[in-house]
């Protein structure tokens, strides 16, 4: 019979001992902790137990903590995952970013040497899973062309946006513009549920619904005219195409006042080789649109590259941002890229800002804007020109 326990996590950790001490602070949180030494004995009980939390060792030894979450995206595992490591900082980044991208919550990790104020913090927000979580299984990402195809042509994409504050003026200036979709059944979906199952030719057509919302949307509040910047990601085939520039010079051509419209690619896109001489973010910037460089810092982009390309704007992947209070390390990199940004005349906008406190370090650094949950999450036009004139105010 399947037991519901809302207020239990799951240790998986080879040393008894760590076990033994973790298990002891969670308690004094409020969360019972069950003690495993095997990964099959874990995925054994999962979806039996089904806790709110897993916390898992990443350490050299038996364990081998990224196969385990491999196996937590598998089963659908719905909770919160914490890791729990004795490793080099950079291999515990690089498991964060495969759990992420597996689907799964991660929270911070926690070095194997820690206070309860430390675990109290990761913890905090962490909130019983409701039963029903765990009654039916997660929805499943919908992979069906057919039913992206009607989304399409029936108008259930929607465009949110996320706010970026400047730092300096502490003033709302920009914006990225963010796809939604309204499923019928599901109800509001995030990209990551939806876009890998769109064909390039749907991904084009989204690209320009997207283009097409935020201009309605420009024309429709007239407070989103006096941001400084709007962002929409796009890929390196979107930016090759004749049909894009035509389509933003008709949608511009339409209002009598806009802000400027920033076109986002990833740092590994940017600088593939068909982008390498600039050809293409030159003829942007010839039509009056910029370019910004997304998750910067986790490619591997040539400066001499960089410089060339005229490029408006980088933005500092949240990797170098959620522990910059706590690693000097991500501070350096915060600091270095916030110089580059300065002397080559590039806003530097740090994503991924969970915490008001990491607001003054980041100005400290040299960052001059910011961009996350802890000051605004993504919503719909009407209530960011609701916030955008209460912030005027």
């Amino acid at each position: 019979m399947t037991s519901t326990h809302p207020n239990e996590a799951a240790v998986l950790d080879s040393d008894q001992d760590v076990a033994a001490s973790l298990s002891l602070q969670l308690h004094t949180l409020g969360i019972r902790a069950r003690y495993y030494r095997s990964r099959r004995r874990l995925l054994e009980e999962l979806d039996r137990r089904r806790p709110q939390l897993v916390v898992l060792a990443l350490e050299p030894g038996r364990i081998d903590g990224i196969a385990v979450l491999r196996d937590l995206s598998r089963l659908g595992y719905v909770g919160a995952v914490l890791l729990l490591s004795g490793v080099e900082r950079k291999v515990v980044r690089i498991a964060e970013r495969v759990g992420r991208t597996l689907g799964l919550l991660m929270l911070d990790s926690l070095p194997k040497a820690f206070r309860l104020a430390e675990l109290r913090q990761r913890l905090d927000g962490l909130h019983p899973l409701p039963r029903e979580a765990w009654q039916a299984p997660a929805a499943p990402p919908a992979r069906t062309v057919e039913e992206i195809e009607r989304a399409l042509t029936q108008g259930e994409f929607l465009v949110y946006y996320q706010p970026q504050l400047e730092l300096a003026g502490q003033r709302i200036s920009g914006v990225e513009a963010l796809v939604r979709w309204r499923h019928p059944r599901r109800g509001i979906l995030v990209p990551g549920q939806f876009l890998g199952a769109m064909t390039l030719e749907q991904y084009r057509r989204l690209t320009r619904c997207m283009l097409t919302g935020v201009m309605a949307d420009v024309a429709r509040w007239p407070t989103l005219q006096e941001l400084d910047s709007i962002s929409v990601n796009v890929t390196p085939e979107e930016l090759m195409s004749e049909e894009l520039l035509l389509l933003m010079e008709e949608l511009r051509a339409g209002l009598a006042k806009a802000p400027p419209l920033v076109l986002e690619v990833t740092e590994t896109a940017a600088m593939d080789d068909e982008l390498l001489g600039g050809e293409v973010a030159a003829r942007l910037h010839l039509h009056g649109l910029e370019l910004a460089i997304d998750d910067f810092g986790v490619g591997f982009s040539s400066l001499a590259r960089l410089q060339m390309l005229p490029v408006s704007e980088l933005k500092l992947d949240r990797s170098f941002v959620s522990h910059l209070q706590e690693e000097p390390l991500d501070a350096a990199i915060v600091e270095a890229v916030a110089l580059l940004g300065r002397r080559l005349g590039i806003r530097v906008v740090a994503e991924g800002v969970e915490s008001l406190a990491t607001l003054e370090a980041l100005a400290r650094y040299g960052c001059t804007h910011a961009q996350g949950y802890a000051l605004a999450p993504p919503m719909p036009a009407e209530a960011l020109a609701g916030l955008l004139t209460r912030h005027a105010g």
